[in-house]
């Protein structure tokens, strides 16, 4: 490809999932502005990923800690989204380059951010991953394991804010058969968000990659992590 070429097509893809969560919104009666397109770099250079805010996308996201330090550096402007699985012992470098933690799995994951988003002096946004479908290879808090913690978050996790829930829906060619696991993430945050009002509106719901995230926008997604359809044609599949 000549230079201008790379960025042409990324341009030329961008417009296409833009018309998709447009089309999306507008077969549910939602707005837009109700969507952010978190656009995945894990498999993209971070030269490449530069481009994206250049042209519009300002969210990015990343599944591992270490490339998102690594790009964070190199893209300060942009918005970096942790949406993989955070180690504990990488919590604290990642905490001051991420807007937005997607994938707080575990009990004991919620005690070290607290206790290094304290160290730092910071607050930390947060979303609460659910292992909807129970899928043994998936990551994330079983839904029963949710509610006993809610009472106490906001005096035990006081620097943590909570803003909604993510999910990973079952990898499918067969977007109509994971429907099911976005409606129940979003059944789920709507009545814990009445049960426990002390924790706010949870106005989130992380759910739809590229496979999926027209249904997910139908079910209430307010961010979709989309990778592969913006990058299709710049990089080896």
């Amino acid at each position: 490809m000549t230079p201008a070429e790379p960025l042409s097509r990324l341009q030329a893809n961008i417009d296409s999932v833009r018309r998709r969560i447009a089309a999306a919104c507008d077969r549910v009666g939602r707005s837009t502005a109700e969507v952010t397109l978190v656009a995945v770099t894990k498999y993209v250079s971070a030269d490449l990923a530069a481009h994206l805010p250049r042209l519009g996308i300002h969210d990015l996201g990343e599944s591992r800690p270490q490339e998102l330090w690594h790009k964070a550096k190199a893209i300060p402007h942009a918005r970096w989204h942790l949406v993989g699985h955070l180690q504990r012992n990488k919590v604290e470098a990642t905490l001051p380059l991420a807007c937005l933690i997607h994938s707080v799995d575990s009990e004991r994951l919620l005690v070290e951010l607290q206790r290094a988003a304290d160290k730092l002096a910071i607050t930390v946004a947060i979303l609460l991953e659910i292992n909807v479908s129970g899928e043994s290879a998936k990551h994330g808090f079983a839904p029963a394991e949710v509610p006993p913690l809610l009472p106490q978050f906001p005096d035990r996790f006081p620097r943590l804010r909570m803003q909604g829930l993510m999910t990973m829906a079952p990898i499918s060619d067969e977007p109509e058969r994971v429907r099911p696991v976005f409606r129940d993430l979003r059944r789920l945050r709507d009545e814990w968000a009445r049960q426990f009002p002390a924790l706010g509106p949870l106005p989130h719901l992380s759910m739809g990659m590229t496979q999926d995230f027209e249904v997910a926008i139908e079910e209430g997604a307010t961010l979709v992590r989309i990778g592969s359809a913006l990058f299709e044609g710049l990089v080896q599949p």
